[in-house]
């Protein structure tokens, strides 16, 4: 601990704190606040709901379990990448020396101790371990959804109530499902920010609130979100 306040400068603290507070205020906003039911997310979690209530007037229902398994495919997808990413940390801790000593050479890095190396590197790995977390919760978050949209009854003309009510579980579990990998999406652009630090503090500030404006605009001002409105 006396060796991490040596070696990082008032300004890396700092940019530490700005990244947390920037992460976790953004989580909040689009997550738990008012805003989060205007962003892009939120508009998406009613289309969720939407199509769970279409689903309920649906006899045949293969394209909805094709259009799961397309989501759940891509959870499986981001779960492996952070699982890699975690490895890829690992194999850097093991070529310390190697990573040092180009850092000695390239003009525009301050040089640091190992210690400090390392505990950027972990601080990574925490990171894309975080990521698979949300990604392994969401895809295991849209097979219950399957498994709920097997529950919801066929169509009858005296059943409306009891399928809506199947079909609005099955909505519940579908948008809490989108919203982890959401998460972990949100883990994997700020873990780009976070690599700003290996240049500097400085330049961790910058890619951090770079990050922070991406999202922001993707949530709240993109195209994407203006087709839905």
């Amino acid at each position: 601990m006396s060796e991490l306040f040596k070696f990082l400068s008032p300004i890396d603290f700092l940019g530490l704190l700005i990244f947390i507070i920037s992460w976790l205020c953004f989580e909040f906003i689009t997550d738990f606040s008012g805003l989060g039911r205007e962003s892009l997310s939120g508009l998406m979690a009613e289309k969720r709901r939407q199509w769970m209530s279409v689903l309920a007037e649906r006899e045949l229902r293969m394209i909805d379990t094709q259009i799961l398994n397309g989501l759940q495919q891509g959870s499986a997808f981001f779960a492996s990448s952070s699982i890699l990413a975690i490895g890829g940390c690992f194999a850097l801790l093991g070529s310390t020396d190697t990573v040092l000593q180009i850092y000695r050479d390239l003009p525009m890095t301050r040089e640091f101790s190992r210690g400090i190396w390392e505990l950027k590197v972990l601080g990574l790995a925490v990171l894309f371990a975080y990521t698979f977390f949300k990604f392994g919760w969401s895809y295991r978050l849209f097979n219950y959804c399957s498994i709920l949209i097997g529950a919801v009854p066929v169509v009858s003309g005296s059943n409306i109530d009891e399928r809506m009510v199947e079909a609005r579980r099955a909505a519940e579990i579908n948008v809490l499902a989108g919203r982890h990998f959401t998460s972990g999406l949100r883990g994997i652009f700020f873990a780009l920010g976070y690599m700003g630090w290996f240049v500097g503090p400085l330049t961790f500030i910058c890619a951090t609130l770079f990050v922070l404006l991406v999202l922001i605009r993707r949530q709240y001002f993109s195209h994407a979100r203006k087709v839905l409105i």
